[in-house]
């Protein structure tokens, strides 16, 4: 072989050597690049996914967040509602009481009244309180016949505390205080008044 020859011969082998070598880099290259690409989507996908999940879970929490205000709004709402009919009827019932004081068939009450208490107390020396307005009738000449059939002293307090009618009566030493007044029996009817309209309204036992 001549030199030449030789020489091209080398060549050739260099150039396919080196055309080898370039296409391995070439396919080594394509092959990291589609890895590099697959993991990429792979991490794309997991984020979006893991991205998806929390705005999920976050939407879920304010749904439920409110879900939970609403509920708590219209049952704040309901109970406003029955407080203010409640409220209603009590001062219906307060306003009959005072046109009820204003009359003869009152006093005749009254009387009976400060008779069943004065029974219920039990004592010999009482002390009847009434208001104002009750005093001005209410006297000791009044009370004498109940006293008498009572066999007790009845005695009228001094003092008058503001009231709308009814009475208090305690025993002389303070021991013993039974309130009658229509304004503590208004009290007591609140809790019978609230379950009447719940009954009536809601269907409510």
């Amino acid at each position: 072989m001549s030199i030449k020859n030789g020489i091209s011969a080398i060549s050739d082998e260099v150039v396919s050597d080196a055309q080898k070598e370039a296409e391995a880099t070439i396919l080594a290259a394509e092959k990291e690049a589609k890895e590099t690409l697959h993991t990429a989507k792979r991490e794309a996908d997991e984020k979006y996914r893991e991205l998806v999940g929390h705005a999920k879970a976050k939407a879920e929490s304010e749904r439920r967040k409110i879900a939970s205000v609403t509920e708590v709004e219209m049952r704040n709402r309901l109970l406003a509602s029955k407080e203010e009919l409640v409220d209603s009827a009590f001062g219906q019932a307060v306003a009959k009481f005072r046109s009820f004081i204003e009359t003869d068939e009152y006093k005749t009450y009254l009387v009976k009244l400060i008779e069943e208490v004065a029974q219920k107390v039990g004592q010999k020396d009482l002390l009847v309180e009434v208001n104002a307005a009750d005093a001005s009738w209410l006297t000791l000449e009044t009370l004498k016949p109940l006293s008498e059939k009572l066999h007790a002293e009845l005695k009228l307090a001094k003092s008058n505390e503001h009231f709308i009618g009814g009475c208090i009566i305690q025993t002389a030493d303070g021991k013993i205080i039974y309130n009658s007044t229509i304004d503590t029996k208004l009290e007591e009817l609140k809790p019978i008044l609230r379950v009447e309209v719940a009954k009536i309204l809601f269907g409510e036992v």
